[in-house]
């Protein structure tokens, strides 16, 4: 779908189950491949949706919330690829660690190398739908390593 304003847009709709992150990562590799991407940088967007995804996964399951869908939009322009990974989960209630824990958890990891891959990433909560939004942003030509 193009945008008045020159951009184009991709939507995906993925049930949230960890045998569909495979489709996404293929339909980003496809989005990512037809712009100024070095091979490395499609392959670092596509780990990093996939990582996206199965932690959308994994947090609706957390919840209690199995099989919800995933929602995956590509804003796509001459400079930069924007895509954001919205789920349903309830954003969990900030909880005290044991003195003993480690400060990351293996979830927490998958976020670290989100960030590792991508130029920009925030996460969000929309105010109308209640939805958790992660956004990764890659430059075209700026490279991440």
């Amino acid at each position: 779908m193009a945008t008045n304003d020159g951009e184009a847009r991709v939507e995906l709709l993925i049930p949230g189950r960890p045998e569909y992150v495979g489709v996404a990562r293929l339909a980003i590799l496809g989005v990512a491949s037809r712009m100024r991407f070095s091979y490395d940088e499609v392959e670092d967007i596509r780990l990093a949706v996939g990582e996206a995804c199965t932690t959308a996964i994994e947090r609706t399951n957390d919840a209690g919330l199995p099989c919800q869908p995933i929602r995956i939009r590509c804003l796509i322009d001459s400079s930069q690829l924007v895509i954001e990974v919205r789920d349903n989960a309830p954003i969990p209630e900030p909880m005290a660690a044991p003195p003993s824990a480690p400060n990351l958890d293996e979830r927490s990891l998958g976020g670290v190398l989100i960030r590792i891959l991508m130029d920009d990433v925030t996460t969000h909560t929309d105010p109308e739908t209640g939805q958790r939004i992660v956004r990764m942003v890659k430059h075209v030509g700026h490279g991440t390593r």
